[in-house]
């Protein structure tokens, strides 16, 4: 764990934007790592790399592969690990598991995923010494539907004191996903810890994004999304051409045989 580094992201609230994506191999982190404070490695990668239907089906063994291998290849970002559903259900359980994680990874801190729910989970973590983000709003664990929150007063209320349990708890920054915008801003006018948007409003303190998503590799689609590129079609191009040059002897040619 770095505490300089979350230290960095704590004075960054209110100033400048900090800037998360996701990641889950070494080449995807050597090139996030040059940009993002934040390099999460999410439980979402269930999805994107392993064809999940939902994060819940992410194990605790794989989460630490792929977070050891980002930590190895992240020279300065900051990176925070998804602790996997049903792995932090108390916190003697939530304080065991975290701990074989950093253990493992030697990740920077661990991402849990709720509100009052697990408000006495975090300060138990914080308070032995585990740095926890926080995420409120859609829960993507626990939502049955993928559909932005807090349209009414009770979501409002609920959203908010989730936020605020977390930031009084020890939470060093907190994910808010897929809320409206008004509630975003009340959250982060009204925490004095940093506010991570995804689908939540430039109102946050930062945003973040599934880098596949942003790239064009993945499929999702959602309003929050933005596609800065297609990669994917490359990707298809390439496959192309070189299935056509084999059939067509046209690869290897000499220059990519050895020869004495």
């Amino acid at each position: 764990m770095n505490r300089k580094k979350i230290t960095k992201i704590l004075n960054k609230k209110g100033k400048t934007p900090i800037t998360c994506l996701t990641a889950y191999s070494k080449s995807v982190t050597e090139i996030v790592d040059k940009y993002c404070d934040i390099i999460l490695v999410g439980d979402s990668l269930g999805m994107v790399l392993y064809g999940m239907k939902t994060t819940r089906e992410v194990s605790l063994s794989t989460m630490i592969l792929h977070t050891k291998t980002v930590k190895k290849f992240a020279k300065k970002s900051l990176v925070v690990c998804d602790m996997p559903f049903k792995t932090y259900s108390n916190k003697f359980e939530a304080y065991k598991n975290a701990k074989k994680i950093i253990s493992a990874s030697k990740c920077d801190a661990v991402k849990l995923e709720g509100g009052k729910r697990i408000a006495k989970t975090v300060k138990y973590l914080t308070t032995k010494g585990v740095p926890v983000m926080g995420h409120v709003g859609l829960l993507p664990q626990y939502a049955k539907n993928f559909k932005f929150v807090g349209k009414s007063l009770d979501q409002k209320k609920k959203i908010y004191e989730d936020a605020i349990a977390l930031s009084n708890s020890g939470a060093f920054a907190i994910v808010i996903e897929c809320t409206v915008e008004s509630l975003a801003r009340k959250i982060t006018n009204n925490v004095p810890i940093p506010t991570i948007g995804i689908g939540a409003s430039k109102h946050c303190d930062g945003q973040i994004l599934v880098t596949d998503d942003i790239i064009g590799l993945s499929d999702f689609r959602s309003r929050f999304v933005k596609k800065y590129f297609n990669v994917k079609k490359f990707i298809q191009k390439s496959v192309k051409k070189y299935c056509n040059d084999v059939k067509e002897r046209k690869f290897p040619s000499s220059l990519h045989v050895y020869k004495f």
